[in-house]
């Protein structure tokens, strides 16, 4: 679509108020405040829109054209890949754990980046052997060789007199099918980003700028050929050891085992070869060899289950499908120690990090255990479950020969115990924070309303307990910490399991606590982690058709989705590779004809405009303003992601803009804060230069009572977004005559 020019006779609007709307994901006409808007440019999922002309009060504060960026389906768009992100959640985190590294270069950072990429590929790998372990070893071996299990189940019994390795053959094309189903996901075809991106810019590559400046295409499609390659040829160990248990082993099986391991070798040295996968140039060769690994994995896993079939000879006899316990065992033991080696190098690379909390920098180990905590949860509960469907009704702690492996057990009650802890930190941080974020809280309010009347003594108590709320969020850190902490620990004791020790049974001799109660607390843990996978799917739910709810798990999604896949190929794909080229490519079309643009971000959406600064041009951030609201982008990303949103990065912005740049935030709200400094009343100084007039404090609310044109007191807004405050509109206006001190820009287009 094409702008609609106004008549004539019109004056030219020369600043144009470009909207960016947060996780919330609101329609053009909430963002524009405007009933009737028409779509400029873009299509269904990220557009532009505007006022439609013919109508009044087309413009904004100061006479500024409005214009709204619309992105809100780019990281949900259609209910099945809203749900598809929730079961890609570990690979999604895995994922976002490779931007939080410390800032730096060097030996420390190319480690860090290498650890990461192997624990996302240990992440494949369980996916696998989850499944693995539901059709090979629960029905294929465990039920399929017992008539009590088969007992009515004519689904399963007309395989169950076969072989074993008939049965293990046609089941293994279950984990070949999930195979192909993240591999399918992963390459579906979607958006053509190329087509939305700009030229180059000279920003440094440790920045924000690395979001959808370079072409993440090439890295994503070698490693999803590693990933294939190595998730085949973890469904190949799993029937090649079972096949050679016993000592049975012929020469192809010992053979095919020799070129599986072979396989994984290959695929463990290539994701940590970084010059060889993050190059951006087009690299036939490389590109060529990476295929044939995976087609020569594919052809390997063909090999495996024929030789499965028609091998001769009997198998090791065993109420499990031979070594797949101790096969989980070790993948599980591989991610503690590759957590704990990644912990070292983080801090090994942190003191490089300039200032700081300690706890800054070390998102990458925190974010990368509760990933893999979640795919062995998942894994563990997806085993659970189907072992549940076997036994038919007896508990999942009993020690039954449908029973899944020891490591799945003592995951499930590290799970248990991790939520508890968690949860019960979580309990006694809030209560021990309490009396000094009420202290601050009241100090707050005292400054803001300090001739409050006394009707209002109820009022101010509730504004004092939502800005005591909102102050928690800085004592979130340790409880992240602590949880990640104990599914590390988790992961570690799932090697109990090679010794066939039962939970119930060590925790019982080595602590006052009943075997009962830790078989209740396997249990429960596992109906936890049910009921945590289905509030995930019915939260993406009502995501996708509640924007209102969107606001609230919203948040996952788009800030694991913003960032371009690095890690894992079989993330959920990055949204920014379209939103940011999209939004730099609109504003120097605008900057173009002559207008000037004042970019107003609200949340999630300063996040992106700033991203999109660091890319524009220096003649058209010559005609650029930023006004972002709501902005987690010191409180949040700056702790989390210091390598992409530091002091350094966020004074760059503000350069580029010639400092035309207005922060408002608010003390009520949980999420955004301020950027340089917070400005309040009582604090520390303002930041030096230009940088300590570009926070803009908000009091939230405006008054306690209700004004004699009103019946009710002025809301207490959070985080909302608030185009309709007076407040919002003066900075619209300041900003707005920055802009015109410019003059008029020739048009170039």
């Amino acid at each position: 679509m094409s702008d609609t020019p106004g008549s004539s006779d019109e004056r030219p609007v020369e600043v144009v108020e470009l909207r960016v709307h947060g996780v919330s994901g609101a329609g053009p006409e909430h963002v524009l405040d405007r009933p009737n808007v028409y779509q400029v440019a873009g299509d269904s999922s990220g557009g532009f829109y505007r006022p439609r002309t013919g109508y009044p009060d087309t413009t904004g504060s100061g006479g500024v054209l409005l214009e709204a960026y619309r992105w809100r389906d780019l990281p949900s768009g259609r209910a099945v890949r809203t749900l598809s992100l929730v079961f890609l959640l570990p690979f999604m985190l895995g994922n976002l754990a490779i931007w939080m590294h410390p800032s730096g270069a060097g030996l420390a950072a190319a480690t860090v980046k290498a650890l990461c990429r192997l624990l996302a590929l240990t992440l494949t790998a369980v996916y696998v052997i989850a499944v693995a372990g539901v059709t090979l070893d629960l029905i294929a071996w465990k039920c399929m060789g017992s008539p009590r299990c088969l007992t009515g189940r004519n689904w399963l019994s007309w395989l169950g007199e076969r072989p074993p390795g008939l049965r293990l053959a046609v089941l293994a094309l279950v984990p070949v099918a999930a195979v192909a189903l993240v591999w399918r996901l992963s390459s579906r075809p979607g958006w053509t980003y190329a087509s939305f991106r700009g030229p180059a810019t000279t920003s440094g590559q440790h920045q924000l700028t690395a979001v959808s400046q370079w072409d993440t295409a090439p890295l994503v499609s070698r490693l999803r050929a590693i990933h294939v390659a190595a998730a085949f040829a973890t469904l190949d160990a799993a029937l090649l050891a079972a096949r050679s248990a016993g000592g049975r082993a012929s020469v192809a099986t010992t053979a095919l085992l020799v070129l599986t391991a072979a396989v994984l070798a290959a695929c463990v040295v290539l994701v940590c070869v970084h010059p060889l996968l993050d190059r951006a140039t087009p690299a036939p060769r490389v590109d060529r060899n990476l295929r044939r690994l995976r087609t020569a994995a594919c052809l390997l896993t063909a090999a495996v289950v024929v030789v499965v079939v028609a091998e001769p000879g009997p198998w090791a006899a065993g109420t499990g499908l031979p070594w797949y316990g101790e096969i989980v065992t070790l993948l599980f033991a591989t991610q503690t120690v590759l957590l704990v080696v990644l912990g070292a190098a983080v801090l090994w690379a942190r003191p490089r990090v300039p200032g700081g909390p300690r706890l800054r920098a070390l998102g990458t180990p925190v974010i990368m255990a509760v990933a893999a905590g979640a795919g062995v949860a998942y894994s563990a509960e997806l085993v659970y479950r189907v072992a549940d469907l076997l036994d038919r009704g007896a508990p999942t702690s009993a020690r039954l020969a449908t029973s899944p492996p020891l490591a799945y057990k003592w995951a499930i009650f590290a799970f248990f115990v991790g939520v508890t802890v968690a949860a019960v930190a979580g309990v006694v941080t809030a209560l021990a924070s309490g009396p000094a974020r009420r202290r601050a809280a009241a100090d707050i309010v005292t400054r803001d309303h300090p001739d409050a009347p006394v009707e209002a003594a109820g009022r101010l108590r509730e504004v004092e307990k939502v800005i005591a709320r909102a102050r928690f969020t800085e004592r979130m850190t340790p409880l992240v910490l602590t949880y990640a902490a104990l599914a590390g620990l988790g992961l570690a004791t799932s090697t109990l399991g090679l010794a066939r020790w039962y939970p119930g049974d060590v925790i019982d001799r080595w602590a006052p606590i009943p075997a009962d109660l830790v078989n209740f607390g396997i249990g429960l843990g596992s109906y936890v982690i049910a009921a945590a996978i289905v509030g995930l799917v019915l939260g993406g739910l009502f995501a996708y058709r509640t924007p209102e709810f969107r606001r609230y798990v919203g948040v996952l999604w788009d800030l694991g989705t913003f960032w371009p896949r690095a890690a894992h190929p079989f993330a959920p794909p990055c949204y920014a590779e379209r939103a940011v080229p999209e939004l730099s490519r609109r504003i120097s079309y605008l900057t173009g004809q002559g207008q000037t643009v004042l970019l107003a971000g609200h949340s999630h959406g300063s996040i992106l405009l700033a991203a999109t600064v660091l890319q524009l041009p220096p003649e058209v951030c010559a005609r650029v303003a930023l006004l972002t609201s709501g902005s987690p982008l010191s409180r949040l990303y700056a702790r989390w992601f210091p390598a992409y949103v530091n002091a350094d990065v966020l004074h760059e912005i503000g350069e580029r803009v010639g400092w035309r740049w207005i922060n408002l935030w608010r003390d009520t709200d949980a999420i955004g804060g301020w950027v340089f400094s917070p400005n309040r009343p009582g604090g520390p100084p303002p930041a030096d230069g230009p940088a300590g007039s570009v926070d803009w404090r908000l009091r939230d609310p405006r008054g306690l009572v209700a004004p004699p044109s009103d019946t009710v007191p002025p809301p207490i807004v959070r985080h909302l977004p608030g185009a309709t405050d007076p407040r919002h509109n003066e900075a619209v206006r300041e900003l707005a005559d920055r802009l015109r001190d410019l003059g008029p820009g020739p048009p170039t287009g």
